[in-house]
Protein backbone atom coordinates (compact mmCIF):
# COMPACT_ATOMS: atom_id res chain seq x y z
CA UNK A 1 0.00 0.00 0.00
CA UNK A 2 1.23 3.29 -0.64
CA UNK A 3 1.64 6.20 1.45
CA UNK A 4 0.73 8.93 -1.00
CA UNK A 5 -2.54 10.90 0.11
CA UNK A 6 -3.03 11.90 -3.76
CA UNK A 7 -2.93 8.13 -4.84
CA UNK A 8 -7.19 8.33 -3.52
CA UNK A 9 -9.81 10.96 -2.80
CA UNK A 10 -9.87 11.36 1.04
CA UNK A 11 -12.35 12.55 3.38
CA UNK A 12 -11.16 15.71 3.77
CA UNK A 13 -7.81 17.63 2.72
CA UNK A 14 -7.11 21.75 4.00
CA UNK A 15 -8.15 24.25 2.11
CA UNK A 16 -5.25 26.06 1.27
CA UNK A 17 -3.72 22.79 -0.55
CA UNK A 18 -7.30 22.48 -2.32
CA UNK A 19 -7.67 26.34 -3.25
CA UNK A 20 -3.65 25.94 -4.86
CA UNK A 21 -4.87 22.23 -6.73
CA UNK A 22 -7.93 23.54 -8.18
CA UNK A 23 -5.83 26.42 -9.54
CA UNK A 24 -8.09 29.46 -7.67
CA UNK A 25 -4.01 30.82 -6.75
CA UNK A 26 -0.98 30.29 -8.04
CA UNK A 27 0.93 29.14 -4.94
CA UNK A 28 -0.05 27.95 -1.72
CA UNK A 29 1.71 30.42 -0.09
CA UNK A 30 -0.38 33.08 -1.92
CA UNK A 31 -3.63 30.69 -0.90
CA UNK A 32 -2.37 31.33 2.61
CA UNK A 33 -1.95 34.97 2.44
CA UNK A 34 -5.66 35.26 0.82
CA UNK A 35 -7.45 32.83 3.34
CA UNK A 36 -5.25 34.80 6.09
CA UNK A 37 -6.40 38.12 4.91
CA UNK A 38 -9.90 37.19 5.28
CA UNK A 39 -10.68 36.53 1.64
CA UNK A 40 -11.90 32.93 1.90
CA UNK A 41 -14.87 31.98 4.08
CA UNK A 42 -16.22 28.04 4.46
CA UNK A 43 -19.38 27.91 5.04
CA UNK A 44 -20.34 31.38 5.61
CA UNK A 45 -17.22 31.31 8.11
CA UNK A 46 -13.83 32.73 8.48
CA UNK A 47 -11.04 29.91 7.65
CA UNK A 48 -7.46 29.17 8.48
CA UNK A 49 -5.27 27.75 6.17
CA UNK A 50 -5.08 24.43 8.01
CA UNK A 51 -8.84 24.12 8.10
CA UNK A 52 -9.95 21.41 6.25
CA UNK A 53 -12.78 21.08 4.29
CA UNK A 54 -14.95 18.15 2.43
CA UNK A 55 -17.43 17.69 -0.36
CA UNK A 56 -19.90 19.58 -0.37
CA UNK A 57 -18.72 23.01 1.47
CA UNK A 58 -19.55 25.99 0.19
CA UNK A 59 -15.98 28.74 -0.17
CA UNK A 60 -16.47 32.45 -1.02
CA UNK A 61 -13.38 33.67 -2.11
CA UNK A 62 -12.48 37.24 -3.44
CA UNK A 63 -9.93 38.05 -5.73
CA UNK A 64 -9.46 41.12 -6.98
CA UNK A 65 -12.88 43.05 -7.85
CA UNK A 66 -14.45 39.20 -8.35
CA UNK A 67 -16.04 37.21 -5.49
CA UNK A 68 -16.98 33.91 -6.57
CA UNK A 69 -18.79 31.24 -4.51
CA UNK A 70 -18.20 27.46 -5.51
CA UNK A 71 -19.11 24.43 -3.86
CA UNK A 72 -16.34 21.61 -3.51
CA UNK A 73 -17.43 18.43 -5.85
CA UNK A 74 -14.20 16.25 -5.35
CA UNK A 75 -11.34 16.65 -3.44
CA UNK A 76 -7.36 16.73 -4.79
CA UNK A 77 -4.19 17.58 -2.64
CA UNK A 78 -1.90 17.67 -6.57
CA UNK A 79 -2.12 20.28 -9.16
CA UNK A 80 -3.54 19.51 -12.31
CA UNK A 81 -4.19 20.88 -15.77
CA UNK A 82 -7.23 23.88 -15.42
CA UNK A 83 -9.48 20.78 -17.54
CA UNK A 84 -9.33 18.53 -14.50
CA UNK A 85 -9.11 21.17 -11.70
CA UNK A 86 -12.34 22.61 -13.06
CA UNK A 87 -14.35 19.58 -12.48
CA UNK A 88 -13.03 19.61 -8.75
CA UNK A 89 -15.58 22.61 -8.05
CA UNK A 90 -19.07 24.28 -9.52
CA UNK A 91 -19.73 28.18 -9.03
CA UNK A 92 -22.92 28.73 -7.87
CA UNK A 93 -25.42 30.33 -10.43
CA UNK A 94 -26.33 33.43 -8.34
CA UNK A 95 -22.64 34.00 -8.12
CA UNK A 96 -21.81 33.78 -11.66
CA UNK A 97 -24.77 36.47 -12.10
CA UNK A 98 -23.81 38.55 -9.58
CA UNK A 99 -19.98 38.96 -10.84
CA UNK A 100 -21.34 39.72 -14.77
CA UNK A 101 -23.64 42.34 -13.86
CA UNK A 102 -20.40 43.85 -11.43
CA UNK A 103 -18.12 43.36 -14.28
CA UNK A 104 -20.78 45.46 -16.49
CA UNK A 105 -21.01 48.07 -14.03
CA UNK A 106 -17.13 48.07 -14.03
CA UNK A 107 -16.85 48.54 -17.97
CA UNK A 108 -19.45 51.42 -17.93
CA UNK A 109 -17.94 53.77 -15.77
CA UNK A 110 -15.91 55.90 -17.66
CA UNK A 111 -11.62 55.51 -17.01
CA UNK A 112 -10.53 59.09 -16.18
CA UNK A 113 -7.43 58.53 -13.79
CA UNK A 114 -4.94 61.64 -13.44
CA UNK A 115 -1.65 61.90 -14.56
CA UNK A 116 1.44 60.68 -12.27
CA UNK A 117 3.59 63.32 -14.75
CA UNK A 118 3.65 67.33 -14.40
CA UNK A 119 1.61 69.12 -16.84
CA UNK A 120 3.95 69.87 -20.37
CA UNK A 121 3.92 73.37 -21.47
CA UNK A 122 0.78 73.38 -23.83
CA UNK A 123 -1.01 71.74 -20.33
CA UNK A 124 0.24 74.64 -18.39
CA UNK A 125 -1.05 77.00 -21.14
CA UNK A 126 -4.55 75.50 -21.34
CA UNK A 127 -4.92 75.21 -17.42
CA UNK A 128 -3.77 78.90 -17.24
CA UNK A 129 -6.23 80.05 -19.86
CA UNK A 130 -8.49 78.44 -17.66
CA UNK A 131 -7.74 79.65 -14.88
CA UNK A 132 -8.02 83.04 -16.19
CA UNK A 133 -11.62 83.42 -17.59
CA UNK A 134 -13.30 84.14 -14.82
Amino acid sequence: MTNSSSSYNSARIRIDKWLWAARFFKTRGIAKQAIEGGKVQVDGQRAKPSKEIEVGAIIRLRQGFDEKTVLVKSLNDQRRPFSEAKLMFEETQDSVEKRQVLSDQRKAQPVIWPSSSKPNKKQRRLIHEFKQRN
